[in-house]
């Protein structure tokens, strides 16, 4: 009903459960993840699994020999694979359809879609099929289903998950985990956040302690809000409930202050590296078969194919103005908190809403992208319902590295907002 799953891997499941059975009555667990079910995002390579990568493009029947680094960190701390979760095609944009599986449904509102691009995993958390869920997120693909889903979602410091084989969107590319809670989140996070010598982007190494406690409180803490980045238009419901969050925070005992970072809509300079990458992606499937691929993503490569070599290092300059931007920014405050999403799902099976001002993803899912191209931690927490009863995100977002701050305001938030679950009919 609901398209979350590429793949179940019913068998491979069930053989793998007996077996972390057997490792727990004798008591030699392999590791914290021993016997929890989880699943992987289609574009990941898992040992054993099909990754189509939602394309129907892609060679059915491959062997399947290799594991990313994700599969296998999963793998060796004793983690159940169910099965590969939904993306469209190449993870290209912000709803989850593909030429290869079709349209992936909100559990909200089968009528409306998931976001994506990480919208099976989205689908997946929200319903309880598994505990821990891989997304990826190189424009906000982790944090949009986390927002229409009503789950939480992590988009880490770049490089803190290793990635192999590298994204074709290069460093806008983060990896991170989907589930119900940032607890949740936390944990696998200590399985995900492990170097692997095949990562050629490889940065600092990670010495987060995921699992310690969070703080008491939030005393200490300053937080600047910004509604709308000062350029976004937001739905007044939206608002409303994020308003009610900043609340909890402030009750909590941060310090708000009413704020706009202070920068211009980089939509030009992310949709340089996007549409470069798509163009990459696109030169890699045979001539003869690229009308087998979404028209959409096909536009996007042929807009990359135009750029210049100029074209690309010009964004490569505004990419790192942002960046010393954001980390002059985060001299003064120790989150920046917005609304993850300005607008409710809309309708399945559509890449913009029907009769809107939006011509492409992008120019729906304005507080996601610009801290792809930062490379910032950034968190969805579910905060609430919207005016027609669908979930509401907010976004926590903190400087490179201090990926310790966002979780640690986003498990206290999270105790004090409701639990958000997808009506049953």
């Amino acid at each position: 009903m609901f398209n979350a799953f590429s793949h179940v891997d019913a068998e491979g499941a069930l053989a793998a459960a007996s077996a972390s059975e057997a490792r727990w009555q004798a008591g030699r667990p392999i590791g914290p993840l021993d016997g929890v079910p989880v699943t992987i995002k289609d574009l990941t390579l898992t040992r054993g699994l099909p990754t189509y990568k939602g394309s129907a493009t892609t060679p059915v029947g491959p062997p399947w020999d290799d594991d990313a680094p994700i599969a296998a960190h999963l793998r060796e701390a004793g983690a159940i694979t169910i099965g590969k979760t939904t993306s469209p095609e190449f993870g290209w944009k912000g709803v989850t359809d593909s030429p290869r599986y079709g349209i992936a449904r909100n559990p909200w509102n089968k009528d409306l879609t998931p976001g994506g691009s990480s919208g099976g995993a989205g689908i997946a958390a929200a319903l309880g099929l598994g505990l821990l869920h891989q997304g990826s997120d190189a424009g906000g693909s982790i944090r949009i289903p986390g927002a229409f889903t009503g789950t939480f979602g992590l988009k880490p410091t770049f490089g803190y998950i290793p990635q192999w084989p590298a994204s074709a969107m290069t460093t806008l590319s983060h990896l991170g985990p989907m589930t119900r809670s940032a607890t949740d989140a936390a944990l696998m996070m200590t399985i995900l956040a492990r170097p692997d010598p095949r990562d050629g982007y490889a940065g600092l190494p990670c010495t987060i302690d995921w699992t310690a406690p969070p703080p008491a409180d939030l005393a200490g803490l300053r937080i600047g809000y910004s509604r709308d980045l000062g350029y976004v238009s937001v739905a007044p419901d939206i608002v409303a409930a994020v308003d009610a969050a900043v609340e909890a925070l402030q009750g909590l005992g941060a310090e708000i202050v009413m704020v706009d970072p202070g920068f211009a809509d980089p939509q030009d300079v992310f949709n340089t590296f996007w549409s470069a990458g798509a163009a990459r992606l696109l030169g890699r499937i045979d001539p003869a078969e690229r009308d087998r691929v979404d028209p959409g993503f096909r536009a996007i490569a042929e807009d990359g194919a135009r750029l210049t070599l100029s074209d690309y290092m010009a964004a490569e300059e505004d990419r790192m103005a942002l960046r010393a931007h954001m980390a002059a920014f985060h001299e003064t405050f120790d989150l920046l908190v917005t609304p993850t999403m300005p607008i409710a799902p809309f309708a399945a099976g559509r890449d913009v809403p029907d009769g809107g001002p939006y011509r492409r993803w992008m120019d729906w899912t304005p507080f996601t992208y610009p801290f792809n191209i930062t490379q910032q931690p950034a968190a969805t927490v579910p905060c609430g319902l919207d005016g027609s009863g669908l979930p509401v995100g907010v976004q926590l977002v903190a400087a490179r590295f201090r990926d310790d701050i966002v979780m640690n305001a986003a498990r206290l938030l999270e105790q004090r907002l409701p639990v958000l679950s997808p009506p049953l009919d």
